[in-house]
């Protein structure tokens, strides 16, 4: 059985215009709304840490986690300068796709940006935004501008 909406409006940040524009949207959205706002960055060890948890020398001291609350600072920053909202910060480890969707669980809507930094130039959705869309339990809102 699906949860009830919370009242939450979750936003996906991963730094690129189109997410600063999603905290924007999302922002407005939970004035509206009396919501609650949550900004959500995901991160995840790059694939060169293979099975044995190897670092490669020009991964050392790289700190994912480190870089991703660093990342969502600086969006929520330049997205909503002066009074800004009260926004609930949240890291989560994983691919962006199922951890965005598993921290919509419960939610009124998942924001996110159309797409991200690594979407080819011309697509309509990146895969992340295509994943929360089709698995989001809540509904997903994607802004394009």
């Amino acid at each position: 059985m699906a949860r009830q909406p919370d009242g939450r409006i979750v936003v996906g940040v991963d730094g690129s215009p189109l997410s600063h524009a999603a905290v924007r949207w999302a922002a407005r959205l939970a004035a509206q709304t009396g919501g609650v706002l949550e900004a959500v960055a995901v991160w995840e060890f790059p694939g060169l840490y293979g099975e044995r948890g190897l670092v490669p020398p020009a991964l050392d001291g790289f700190e994912p986690e480190r870089c991703a609350a660093r990342i969502l600072d600086e969006a929520l920053a330049a997205a909503l300068p002066g009074a800004a909202p009260p926004v609930r910060r949240h890291l989560k480890a994983g691919p962006p796709g199922p951890a965005l969707s598993a921290a919509a669980e419960g939610a009124d809507a998942l924001v996110l940006g159309s797409r991200g930094r690594h979407a080819p130039p011309g697509a309509a959705l990146g895969s992340v935004s295509h994943y929360c869309v089709h698995h989001a339990p809540c509904t997903v809102v994607i802004v394009k501008h």
